[in-house]
């Protein structure tokens, strides 16, 4: 006799999963969001579902009534291309946020061109951006090519490894060496698949943001989701309703009207997104008053610490000030804290009142609000390592503005499978481009302060854009033990980059000595060991 038998009235054993594909966005989210407000299955509310209608229906639920988890369940895919780096680590700075771009390992990047900011008519900064780029580049080129040729010397091809795949690595590894001289302007491209609600708040952060390229990318991105998406069935749909129109034109008709419509994906969940005041008016008055307050710990005796673990011992309102503080200055973590940590208790409320006082009725809380994790790592590190340490986002980051205060990193490490090998600094020797190199870093960011000083429109935006990768960035990751593990177990991997692999070593230290039963437990590889310089 079947189970089935007995079942008690009421009970169903049926549970069903279909994979959905075809359905626009909005529609999609629309019949996602009818589960909770009706017993229709999904292909019941699919078929009875209009644009119109899912428009209706967000109109009301979204924007009305402010339930944004809607805009969860509509997902889009962009290609971003021929943006600058810069704008790119902007673009990608949401935690939800998933996506890929180009990578500076396998690609050569003198063939993506790069950004140049309008600088009205001002033609010194104009020239002096210009050269300071082409000679960027070309030390770029001749730090590849050199390194490239000095690791051909040094590391000969085993037996067991085709030709191609060597020449593959060695040059993968010639380009973690060259990419600290790629300024902030090199055009870069990306993919990226969104839910319509991370995609409201990264249009509205990068329209509030001060250089003009990124209020751009805002307006190109928000046109992007509200008018017609690119279709890639489009030409094959076009050659079939060709094929049919002969035989049959009331079919072809028909198939033009389904197969070739146009398709909008978010032509309602983010036309209204717009500037936000209250980043706009928090970063300002965050930004004076870190100038107010911290004005005693001069600039010049900033520490230069790779890693920090800032140990808990402020209450949460002194940790909230400090990390406010932090996102408007370049001063460490522990410097804020153990400086705000003596304010009058008033003092620091009206810092964490900064923090909301604008406000609005839908805007979340600055990330800065993120607190209480038990781990608190203050990095600094290169930007081009920065930019493989941000793809980590199940945690908090809080990133500094970008500056030349902290200076440059040059690559000074990762052995060769020998105890008598010390690592890139000697490959930069032996290929006789290390003054090549530090003179083309220093250059930069000698233009870059003249620049900023400059009477063009935006200088202090335009000339970030000169920055080379090697130039170090400083940000703050809080986070659980668990992704702390996650994190230096994966970026200490030999087959890593040496830069955030020194981090990932340095964070296993710092946790090491404040945590050491805890750290046991974490597969770390140790940093300061030689490498199979061919591991991938």
């Amino acid at each position: 006799m079947s189970s089935e038998t007995f079942l008690p009235p009421g009970a169903r054993n049926q549970t069903a999963v279909f994979a959905v594909h075809g359905a626009d966005p909005e529609v999609l989210a629309y019949a996602m969001a009818k589960y909770s407000r009706s017993a229709l299955s999904m292909r019941e509310s699919l078929t009875e579902i209009s644009a119109q209608r899912a428009e209706q229906f967000l109109n009301t639920f979204y924007f009305q009534y402010g339930h944004r988890s809607i805009a969860d369940l509509a997902h889009i895919a962009f290609a971003v291309e021929r943006l600058s780096l810069l704008a790119a680590i902007v673009l990608v700075d949401e935690q939800r946020w998933d996506g890929q771009e180009r990578s500076t390992r396998y690609q050569n990047f003198l063939k993506s061109g790069w950004f140049f900011p309008d600088f009205a008519g001002h033609a010194e900064p104009a020239q002096l951006y210009a050269k300071t780029i082409e000679n960027l580049f070309a030390a770029y080129q001749r730090a590849t090519a050199a390194v490239l040729e000095a690791l051909r010397r040094r590391v000969p091809c085993p037996a067991a490894l085709k030709p191609d795949a060597y020449e593959r690595t060695l040059k993968a590894r010639a380009f973690d060496v060259a990419r600290y001289l790629l300024p902030l302007a090199t055009n870069t491209s990306l993919g990226q698949i969104v839910s319509a609600r991370t995609l409201e708040t990264q249009v509205s952060r990068l329209l509030s943001h001060p250089a003009a390229e990124l209020r751009d990318l805002g307006l190109k991105l928000r046109d992007a989701a509200t008018g017609p998406a690119w279709n890639v069935n489009a030409q094959a749909a076009a050659a079939l309703v060709e094929r049919l129109a002969s035989a049959n034109p009331e079919l072809a008709a028909e198939a033009a009207s389904l197969l070739t419509r146009e398709v909008r994906t978010a032509p309602t969940l983010v036309k209204y997104a717009h500037p936000n005041d209250y980043a706009i008016q928090t970063q300002a008055e965050l930004t004076q008053a870190a100038a107010e307050i911290l004005a005693q710990i001069p600039s010049e005796t900033l520490p230069h610490a790779v890693v920090d673990l800032v140990e808990r011992t402020e209450t949460l309102e002194v940790e909230l000030a400090s990390t406010l503080l932090y996102s408007a200055a370049h001063h460490p973590y522990r410097q804020i804290r153990d400086l705000v940590a003596q304010l009058p208790a008033a003092r620091v409320g009206e810092i964490v009142e900064i923090g909301l006082r604008h406000r609005g009725r839908h805007d979340e809380a600055l990330r800065a609000f993120q607190a209480g994790a038990a781990l608190r790592f203050d990095i600094l590190m290169d930007i081009g390592g920065f930019r493989d340490m941000h793809r980590h986002r199940r945690c908090t980051q809080i990133i500094q503005p970008l500056t030349t205060l902290h200076g440059y990193e040059i690559p000074t490490s990762c052995d060769f499978g020998s105890e008598d090998q010390d690592g890139y600094i000697d490959i930069l020797i032996e290929a006789y481009c290390r003054a090549d190199f530090l003179s083309a870093i220093e250059a930069a960011h000698a233009a870059t302060a003249q620049i900023a000083a400059s009477p063009a429109p935006e200088a202090a935006q335009s000339a970030l854009y000169l920055l080379p990768l090697a130039t170090r960035i400083r940000s703050l990751f809080k986070m659980d033990f668990a992704e702390a593990q996650y994190i230096i177990e994966l970026r200490s991997g030999p087959a890593g980059h040496f830069s955030y692999r020194r981090v990932a070593w340095e964070m296993f230290l710092a946790l090491q000595r404040q945590h050491p039963a805890l750290a046991r437990s974490i597969r770390v590889t140790d940093f300061t060991k030689p490498i199979d310089l061919l591991q991938r």
